[in-house]
């Protein structure tokens, strides 16, 4: 198989994405986006378990500028994963922050800092497993283009015409395109199980999102599937990061 072809999959793909986004319909933020399962306050603080399951993010990011700094790397590789910790670290801060007093202005802080992490695991993939160099260069203008999605929804909702599209876009295409650049090309690192256990793990989370009040009943009001969602996703990080602490260059690569 051909790096041409390989490529082409990957932009056809990506092409298909910005198509559907194009055609479908303005989709504003549903007000009951914000209604979770689990609205209890404990110890003073509002949506308690909803709050408290992001603390996770912050240890990860923690560990994850740490694993960045122990990683052996090839020349500039590590930034788009330093970027993937300090956006884990946000992560961590503004969900919380968000989940606290859920609404579209808290909304905005939580939304930020997980494109970052998108564009930052994206771009990563790109430097080790496509081309280092395009990959590095592009790590400045994905964060950009992730940044922009979110402001581009919020100024939207703002003025009563709301749009997710671009914001959807910008999210999902990393997560869809990711399993094929695993499967398609090959790592310059060592440990690339800790990529496809990322990529396994964040498919739980988004079940684990959409099942927020069935997991809730199912625990007898104990935990919802929305603050078991957080935990998935900040293990998600965890394992990719532990992969990373123990990686190294892959010779002839």
């Amino acid at each position: 198989m051909s790096l041409p072809w390989r490529i082409g999959a990957l932009l056809f793909l990506a092409a298909v994405a910005i198509v559907a986004a194009l055609l479908s319909p303005r989709i504003p933020q549903d007000p009951a986006y914000h209604r979770f399962a689990d609205q209890r306050t404990l110890a003073a603080v509002p949506h308690f378990w909803n709050v408290v399951s992001n603390l996770p993010f912050i240890a990860v990011g923690l560990y994850g500028v740490w694993a960045v700094r122990r990683a052996r790397w090839v020349n500039a590789d590590r930034y788009p994963w330093l970027t993937v910790a300090l956006a884990a670290l946000l992560i961590g801060l503004g969900s919380s922050y968000y989940h606290y007093a859920p609404d579209n202005r808290t909304l905005f802080w939580d939304r930020l800092p997980m494109t970052l992490a998108f564009m930052g695991v994206f771009t990563a993939a790109i430097v080790e497993y496509i081309h280092a160099r395009i990959g590095l260069l592009l790590l400045a203008p994905f964060l950009l283009l992730g940044m922009l999605s979110v402001e581009v929804w919020r100024r939207g909702e703002l003025t009563g015409v709301g749009d997710l599209r671009f914001y959807i876009l910008v999210q999902f295409y990393p997560m869809v395109a990711l399993p094929l650049i695993l499967w398609l090309f090959r790592s310059r690192y060592t440990h690339t199980s800790g990529m496809w256990g990322m990529v396994g793990l964040y498919g739980v989370a988004k079940v684990l999102e959409l099942m927020d009040g069935p997991i809730l009943r199912a625990s007898g009001e104990t935990l919802s599937g929305h603050s078991l969602k957080h935990v998935a996703g900040a293990a998600a990080l965890a394992i990719a990061f532990r992969a990373i602490a123990n990686r190294t260059p892959v010779l002839g690569k």
